[in-house]
């Protein structure tokens, strides 16, 4: 956290952040939603906090959305879907990154990703600290997992023992890509906004 740009995103309670770093929300098994838009930090944030939890010797597992259900996927496929679980459930502080990037698999007669989420955060509830980034408003986890009750019980989960933290500002991405198109005089990319009306 000592490249995080704090005066990029003054909306951000740096307090908050920072006492996370302290990791005793993982002796307390509370979870954190980091929500914002793409390039907003989130993802930094959670990747600080990991590397702060592999330095104190705590089990630690980082992964995308989207490969985490891939590999139960996977398991459901060869028959280690319970064994995948379970790894999935042991550490001490699990980082769940980018809920709503990437594309979901969906498969007839098989579990939707909804239910695999639930399941493992079900498993994990109060007894470890789940981490996750989303950059979706959370009525759209519905329709991204594949079920909208599931989502809403996930949520629901989230929402007893969670951490939330919404980052609202600018992309970071998007400023250092303006900056460097201007050094080198070139026009640059259409801001959030201007992609979603084009």
């Amino acid at each position: 956290m000592a490249e995080f740009d704090w005066a990029f995103q003054p909306k951000l309670d740096r307090r908050m952040v920072e006492e996370l770093f302290t990791l005793s929300f993982i002796d307390r098994q509370e979870d954190i939603l980091v929500t914002g838009k793409a390039g907003t930090g989130k993802s930094h944030i959670l990747q600080a906090l990991t590397l702060k939890s592999c330095e104190r010797e705590i089990m630690v597992r980082y992964a995308r959305c989207v490969d985490l259900v891939d590999d139960l996927y996977a398991g459901l496929a060869d028959g280690t879907y319970e064994r995948r679980m379970r790894r999935w459930c042991r550490p001490a502080l699990l980082v769940i990154d980018d809920v709503g990037l990437g594309q979901l698999k969906r498969r007839e007669e098989e579990a939707t990703a909804a239910h695999m989420l639930y399941t493992l955060l079900d498993r994990r509830h109060t007894n470890a600290s789940t981490a996750l980034t989303s950059n979706l408003k959370l009525s759209a986890w519905g329709k991204y997992l594949g079920d909208a009750t599931l989502a809403g019980a996930v949520l629901d989960r989230l929402a007893a023992t969670s951490i939330r933290i919404d980052v609202d500002g600018p992309s970071y991405r998007q400023f250092l890509g303006r900056r460097r198109a201007e050094e080198h005089g070139q026009p640059p990319l259409p801001a959030d906004q201007e992609v979603a009306e084009a």
